[in-house]
């Protein structure tokens, strides 16, 4: 975002720079949790767990970044938009930090009983799905791309389905072998914890969609978000008529 005032300017940006450095803290400690159930590695879960404050450290520093700015500066529509924007979505980033340690934890738990890999196929291919839109949330987050927000959005109902898919299948493995209960009820936590952390993915996504249209669309139908994008595509539009005129 580009403004007449350059020290402004100077300043969300380095706002927005915390919080993609926060996101993609975040990103990562999914990754690492995932990879230290996968491969019942408890040194990394417990890494994971640990560098959980990296990213409630960074949520204090952006929560004052956006206090003094809007104290200093007292943004205006789309950069009001923007900061308020910013300041919900540090909360679902640390939120979705909190979610990468719940997986850390269900490593070690089931790390600590057997290494054996059973059920994971369905846990493994929800995380990917479940990355993938996150890392589209914070990339259309960082250009302000309302298209690519709403395929995050339409994304989510694929997860959601991916879920309740796995669920089910866990459910087979149970009723075919008892005695993995506990394996299993433990792999359900995980994936709970991922369709929370794509619930947090879509959160971002609709911030994104506010900030350039101008339009809330959280509980709102697609038909309705479509037209938000659409506003938002037409403003951008304008935008550059009227700069290419100048």
């Amino acid at each position: 975002m580009s403004h007449t005032s350059k020290s402004f300017d100077q300043d969300l940006s380095a706002s927005t720079d915390l919080f993609l450095e926060m996101g993609m803290l975040a990103s990562n400690q999914v990754a690492q949790a995932m990879q230290a159930l996968l491969e019942s590695d408890m040194l990394l879960a417990r890494q994971v767990v640990e560098k959980d404050s990296a990213i409630n450290q960074l949520e204090v520093q952006i929560d004052e970044h956006i206090l003094l700015l809007v104290a200093k500066r007292q943004p205006a529509a789309r950069d009001l938009r923007y900061v308020m924007a910013v300041s919900k979505g540090v909360v679902d980033i640390e939120r979705i930090g909190d979610e990468a340690v719940k997986i850390a934890h269900m490593a070690q738990q089931i790390a600590k009983v057997n290494s054996h890999t059973y059920c994971y196929h369905e846990v493994q291919h929800l995380s990917n799905q479940v990355r993938v839109m996150l890392s589209n949330a914070l990339r259309s987050f960082e250009y302000l791309q309302a298209d690519s927000a709403f395929e995050v959005m339409r994304s989510d109902n694929e997860v959601d389905f991916e879920y309740q898919s796995a669920i089910r299948a866990l459910m087979t493995y149970v009723m075919a072998d008892a005695s993995q209960i506990s394996q299993v009820i433990n792999l359900m936590w995980v994936l709970r914890a991922l369709e929370r952390i794509g619930d947090h993915a879509r959160n971002i996504a609709e911030l994104v969609i506010y900030i350039s249209s101008g339009t809330d669309v959280r509980h709102s139908d697609f038909a309705t978000v479509q037209q938000a994008v659409a506003d938002a595509g037409k403003a951008d539009n304008d935008k550059d008529s009227a700069a290419n005129n100048c």
